[in-house]
């Protein structure tokens, strides 16, 4: 008898490990996030600063700053996580390599000290968007490991653990991505 009282503990131990693991998991998860949403708060700060600066030196771009603007609006607002908030920021990131752009087009913007602390400052936290989303992609694949391998699964599924998706790009965001910006005048 003692030795059913033994094994019952230990599978009970065993049970609240694996649901601990989990929990840990997501939590991890949850902090990843919430280091994205950080860095993209201080991206969106910066952005405004950087497009005034950009507007004394070239009026005439207007199209390429009304970009960013909308860029930054549609990220700001799109409150969702996964795939249509990387689609969002992707889509800023984009509109931000156009601005830069401009700037090497304008000897005197290129100069200018608050344009180039402002784009230190954005290359900076860019920087640290990436190192947040790796961080956020590591803590997805160890918490999609654990709800898809045996016996974690069992417990992921009893207690309505659910994959996360990753922080990607999309197959027409990569194609782009590779690609320079073109600046025409």
């Amino acid at each position: 008898m003692t030795i059913f009282y033994i094994i019952l503990a230990a599978l009970a131990v065993y049970v609240i490990a694996l649901y601990n693991g989990l929990v840990v998991a997501r939590q991890r998860v949850r902090e990843g996030w919430s280091d994205i949403e950080t860095q993209l708060k201080r991206r969106y700060d910066l952005i405004p600063n950087l497009v005034n600066t950009v507007k004394g030196y070239a009026a005439h771009e207007q199209g390429t700053l009304e970009k960013v603007v909308a860029a930054r609006s549609a990220a700001m607002n799109n409150s969702g996580t996964g795939e249509g908030k990387a689609e969002a920021e992707n889509m800023l990131t984009q509109s931000l390599k156009s601005l830069f752009a401009l700037g090497e087009n304008y000897p005197d913007l290129k100069a200018n000290q608050n344009f180039l602390e402002l784009q230190r400052e954005l290359s900076d936290t860019e920087n640290k968007i990436q190192a947040s989303r790796r961080f956020y992609n590591s803590m997805v694949l160890s918490l999609n490991t654990k709800i898809e391998t045996f016996p974690s699964n069992l417990m992921a599924k009893t207690f309505g653990f659910a994959k996360e998706p990753f922080f990607e790009l999309n197959d027409s965001e990569k194609a782009a991505a590779s690609q320079a910006p073109q600046v025409q005048f």
